[in-house]
């Protein structure tokens, strides 16, 4: 057991030395019991090649073909060169050739070298010709076909439908797949090369032995003739039918598509699943037997069995070992039904891209899109708490080329233009001069720009602008839209999967609030009041036990969130702080939050506020204002206020001032340090 482990792990050096030898047989002279020793094993390897051919589910299960085909190729012509040595020098070549050769000529040379050129003609005007252009058409079909597949694979695990593990062996598969059918077309080749070289031998066997052989005296012209045309035809056959054998499991291998077992289940199936045709061929042959001069016993039982085996499909039709049947009409119905209904589905986030952006999907060219957009739903997860759904990358031959697209559950919610063989500059340079470029507007937030040159990045950087890729840039318009639209995203299915994920941590929270306090559509409407404003939900359990605390008391889920926001109040604060730590805050004046206290009005989507259009244009005028004059200082400030207000506050200035922090006192952290840049409203006080 030892020895035969020991050997398996030199199969590399074993096989070399194998070569080594095949080409030793081209100039050492073999005894003739070497060689029959050596076509017989052609011969086994040949049968081998062919039935595992047959058998293989998918061909990338004997990847090895091209490479035994070009060993076996080596191995027949050194048989070959060596049993034309022996032809030549003494008018025999071993057992095996003679048998060959007499069998075929039976007796007429004219006749069995006939039948040898039939089988050449065979051989390689039909199936070697065949085969070799099935391989190349089928290799440079799978190389165009290869960035389409590389971008699916792309899309899938950015949309989240696969994890980076299935990715990498589905990369791998279609690698394979290419590298295999490239490898076939050129061994092809080989096959086609390998006929030609055996109608030459024999050529030169049969002149050569002829001429040798009469000068040599071995008899007359018809004797000498009869033993070398036998010797050479019998050294044809011995080559070439296992040559035929290869060639033809050749042309099986590349013809192999869409078959998930082996050939023989599959033929039989897809056959026998004709019925009609079946039935119909056995009742065509019947009837061709009542032709006058046809052997009419031998049509109809033909006839008559293949007649009976299409009555027999039509009752029973055989499915191949591994395939589902569909045994019910309705379960056929029902996957016709299974078919459409992904056509009515919506993918909660898509980026479309014009055809000029398709490399920035496609890892071949050093596209790193997909990467990017599995690096944002991390950063977001991080960030909100929540996973950030599967993201559909595809093209759009309607966009402009240069154009992207993104959309939420099928609506567009962002758009923009980029360069992709160029790299985004956002700011302004020290010295323009200095950074040439093309002057544009960054799409996610507005900032002045210039597309510049890869080989200016230096340049740009040191002249104090932020350099990003295309694809960088799409992947931060993405994160910036989630972040917008966070609380649209959030199902309740995936509330459930934040719940599951709780429950390893803290499951005493999760099972005693949900569904013993609040429903889990209460729970999703609480989460995304706290999305809509961008707090993170990460501190699940701090929610949960909030909500189960006040929730037997607060009927409204928008009241409920106000709460939650409250407990949450140093995650709240620390979005907001400096790196000083310190809070920058605009308050209301005193007259002024009274007369929004006295205008808060209950309506049927919560608490809003019955201001005049005088009073609402004065506080949206005083804030813009006093924001703008914050932000001149560095300085980005908040907009502070009592819980009471502040979300009818918030509701309001939405519609103006959506990207103003609002927060309520008892939202500031203690550790804070709060400093007061001025009040709003003073107008409005002085005027009371």
């Amino acid at each position: 057991m030892n020895s035969l482990t020991r050997i398996f792990r030199q199969t590399d050096n074993l096989i070399g030395l194998g070569l080594l030898l095949m080409v030793g047989m081209l100039v050492v002279p073999l005894p003739e019991f070497v060689l029959d020793a050596g076509l017989v094993v052609m011969f086994a390897g040949a049968i081998v090649i062919l039935l595992t051919t047959v058998n293989v589910k998918d061909p990338l299960e004997f990847s090895v073909f091209p490479s035994l085909l070009v060993v076996q190729t080596l191995f027949r012509l050194a048989l070959s060169v060596a049993a034309t040595k022996l032809i030549l020098g003494h008018g025999h070549a071993g057992s095996v050739i003679q048998t060959f050769g007499e069998f075929v000529l039976g007796g007429n040379i004219i006749v069995g070298f006939v039948a040898f050129l039939i089988l050449m003609i065979v051989q390689f005007i039909v199936i070697t010709n065949g085969a070799t252009r099935v391989s190349e058409v089928v290799a440079r079909f799978t190389l165009d076909a290869m960035p389409g597949k590389q971008m699916a694979i792309d899309a899938d695990l950015a949309a989240g439908l696969i994890d980076e593990e299935e990715a990498r062996r589905r990369r791998l598969h279609v690698k394979q797949e290419a590298d295999f059918y490239g490898a076939m077309d050129g061994a092809s080749k080989f096959v086609k090369g390998d006929a030609i070289a055996a109608i030459l031998i024999i050529v030169v066997n049969i002149v050569g032995g002829f001429a040798l052989g009469f000068m040599r005296g071995d008899g007359d012209v018809a004797t000498v003739l009869g033993t070398y045309a036998m010797l050479s035809v019998g050294e044809g056959l011995v080559s070439q039918i296992p040559a035929l054998l290869v060639s033809t499991a050749s042309g099986l291998l590349v013809t192999r598509a869409g078959q998930t077992t082996g050939m023989g289940a599959t033929v039989f199936a897809q056959l026998a699943g004709q019925s009609r045709a079946l039935t119909t061929t056995g009742i065509a042959l019947a009837g061709l037997g009542f032709l006058p001069g046809f052997p009419t016993l031998l049509f109809l039982a033909v006839g008559g069995g293949i007649f009976a085996l299409g009555r027999s499909a039509s009752k029973k039709p055989p499915t191949p070992a591994g395939e589902k049947k569909p045994p019910l009409a309705q379960d056929q119905a029902a996957g016709a039904v299974g078919s459409i209904l992904p056509l009515v589905t919506v993918d909660p986030l898509e980026i479309e891209i014009g055809y000029g952006l398709t490399k920035l999907a496609d890892a071949r060219t050093g596209g790193d899109l997909p990467q990017r957009v599995s690096a944002t739903r991390r950063q977001i997860a991080l960030e909100l708490g929540i996973v950030m759904p599967g993201v559909r990358i595809r093209d759009n031959a309607v966009l402009p080329t240069d154009a992207y697209v993104i959309k939420l559950r099928g609506e567009s919610v962002a758009e923009g233009k980029i360069e992709a063989s160029r790299l985004l500059a956002i700011g302004e340079p020290a010295n323009p001069d200095l950074v040439p470029g093309f002057p544009t507007k960054e799409p996610v937030f507005g900032l002045d720009a210039l597309w510049i040159d890869p080989e200016m990045r230096g340049q740009a950087e040191r002249n104090g602008l932020t350099v990003v890729e295309p694809g960088a840039m799409i992947a931060t318009h993405l994160g910036e839209v989630v972040r917008g639209h966070a609380a649209d995203l959030l199902s309740r299915q995936d509330v459930a999967d934040l719940l599951e994920n709780a429950k390893q941590t803290d499951e005493a929270a999760v099972t005693d609030t949900v569904p013993g306090i609040v429903s889990l559509g209460e729970l999703q409407k609480v989460l995304q009041h706290l999305l809509r404003e961008r707090i993170p939900v990460r501190d699940l359990t701090t929610i949960l036990e909030t909500v189960a605390d006040f929730a037997p008391k607060v009927g409204e889920s928008d009241q409920l969130g106000e709460l939650v926001r409250a407990a949450l109040g140093r995650t709240v604060t620390r979005q907001y702080l400096d790196s000083d730590r310190k809070l920058f805050c605009l308050t209301l004046e005193p007259a002024l939050e009274r007369a929004i206290q006295e205008s808060i009005q209950q309506s049927a989507s919560g608490s809003i506020l019955a201001l005049d259009p005088e009073t609402v244009g004065v506080i949206v005028q005083d804030a813009t204002q006093a924001v703008e004059e914050a932000k001149a200082l560095g300085k980005s400030p908040v907009l502070l206020c009592s819980v009471s207000i502040r979300l009818p506050l918030r509701r309001m200035l939405d519609r103006h001032l959506p990207k103003l922090p609002l927060l309520a006192y008892n939202e500031v952290a203690s550790t804070a340090d709060v400093e007061i840049l001025g009040q709003i409203g003073a107008r409005l006080g002085s005027a009371a």
